[in-house]
């Protein structure tokens, strides 16, 4: 079979464009000069646009192409547009902080646009390769943009922190599949479903592979013990790419778990579960208990997010098609109130001044009383306090848990919610009970605020509205 037939390109066609687009914006930014770099800004946000409308236009059902490295479902189209809405999310919300800093430069839309390349490669991935193929082409996006401000030491320790520690899960998550592949003979994930539900692979070769499999994965994630790079990373790292690494990556490697474990991997269950119990109890806890201890606000968030990963977790632990789903809606619904929190941190910082200490928030309901009420939002989500989206997307993993008879294990999540709502309520106190200790102004652009306050308002939307959102999910997985 010609790996590049017609049909073939036709499937890949949102990958085309990106990648096309994306090689072109590289090129043009090249020829301009620094006072040109709008156009990069601009053309960079037509990349993403018109990726999503290929997307769109890409053909309805299952298609297999390249020889079964690469498939287009629901899950996949799902995936991709939702990614298309989060750059274009990143790019709004960037280019303010990035030219009052002397950052604005093409090197960071180009690599943003490159990581969401391997976003798409992993959402669409049909074969092992292929979504080792992804995780690298995301991950060494990743350790650039990590590193993008030059003149920062912080920012250079954090990206080479990240770069060891990345290398080293990627080495795991490749002799994994070196093992899988040696037991079963192949690298197809609906062949390797096939030898897995059959009972014809090596059940000790295979369990090994599966434990390398699962750390990588972990890793990728940030599920403790394997977790250790990312308060450092998300401090570390300039906002803005905090931003994107709070809420993007997350779909690639929900796309990554998905296909490894759900679909590869399915029959295989019991084995990986038990694993999985393990990582997210440790993410719930380790995550919820050191965030209450955390002054700075980004390392707070980071810690917030290792804790949100044990939940997502959870609903691979069911195992059951209303887990995969509430894993989804889980995941989304934190990637819009991971972009909400970082984006206010961006808001109150300006040339100079970072704000990315909880007390930099202090009596930010005085300056500005409507974007104290959008972080607000924020924060009672992320704790999961009713109607907000957040709430819903707990309720949904717990009561998937709950359906497999693995009550202790949603008591658990429970009790380690309301641990965390502490220091979500703390930046409630801070912004609005205590007196501000900056009187400096609001400083951005009428499209940033624009898109903060749809931001804020979409998870109270989405939270009272959320049967569509899950019908919408429900509708991809199948």
């Amino acid at each position: 079979m010609n790996p590049f037939a017609s049909v073939d390109l036709v499937l890949a066609f949102p990958e085309i464009v990106l990648l096309g687009a994306t090689c072109l914006v590289l090129v043009i930014d090249a020829f301009l000069k620094d006072s040109q770099r709008q156009v990069t800004y601009f053309l960079s946000l037509a990349t993403v646009l018109a990726t999503a409308v290929a997307v769109s236009a890409s053909p309805e059902g299952r298609h297999l192409a390249f020889s079964g490295l690469f498939v287009i479902d629901g899950v996949s189209q799902f995936l991709k547009l939702v990614t298309c809405g989060v750059i274009a999310a990143v790019f709004l919300y960037s280019r303010d902080y990035l030219a009052k800093r002397g950052l604005f430069k093409g090197e960071y839309f180009v690599l943003t646009l490159f990581a969401s390349l391997g976003i798409f490669v992993m959402a669409s991935a049909h074969s092992l390769l292929s979504l080792y193929m992804g995780v690298e082409l995301l991950a060494l996006s990743q350790y650039a943009l990590v590193a993008f401000d030059r003149d920062s030491p912080v920012a250079a320790e954090s990206a080479m922190k990240y770069f060891v520690l990345g290398a080293i899960a990627s080495g795991l998550l490749l002799y994994g599949i070196s093992i899988v592949y040696g037991v079963t003979g192949t690298f197809d994930l609906g062949v390797l479903a096939s030898h897995v539900h059959g009972g014809t692979t090596h059940q000790v070769g295979l369990l090994l592979g599966l434990a390398f499999l699962i750390a990588g994965i972990a890793f990728k994630f940030g599920a403790v013990p394997f977790h250790m790079w990312v308060p450092d990373v998300y401090e570390g790292a300039p906002t803005s790419v905090t931003l994107f690494l709070g809420a993007a990556p997350k779909l690639a490697y929900f796309a990554l778990a998905f296909r490894v474990l759900a679909e590869g991997l399915g029959g295989a269950a019991d084995s990986w579960q038990q694993m999985l119990v393990v990582l997210s109890v440790l993410s719930l806890a380790i995550g919820n208990v050191v965030a209450v201890a955390q002054t700075n606000l980004k390392r707070m968030l980071a810690y917030s997010t290792i804790s949100n990963v044990g939940f997502i977790l959870l609903g691979f632990i069911a195992g059951t098609p209303d887990g995969y789903r509430a894993a989804l809606f889980y995941t989304v619904s934190y990637v819009l109130m991971a972009l909400g929190s970082f984006a206010t941190i961006i808001l109150v910082s300006r040339a100079g001044y970072e704000a990315d200490r909880i007390s930099d928030l202090k009596g930010l309901a005085q300056k500005s009383p409507w974007f104290a009420w959008m972080m607000l939002f924020m924060m009672m989500s992320t704790a999961g306090v009713p109607p907000f989206v957040g709430f819903f997307a707990k309720l949904y993993v717990i009561q998937s848990v709950l359906a497999v008879g693995m009550t202790w294990l949603a008591i658990l999540a429970v009790l380690f919610s309301v641990i965390g709502a502490f220091y979500y309520l703390r930046v409630v106190k801070v912004m609005f009970f205590d007196a501000p200790e900056d009187e400096g102004p609001l400083l951005a652009s009428a499209g940033f605020k624009l898109l903060l306050s749809l931001n804020g308002v979409a998870a109270l939307v989405l939270g009272i509205g959320n049967s569509a959102l899950l019908s919408s999910i429900g509708a991809a997985l199948q």
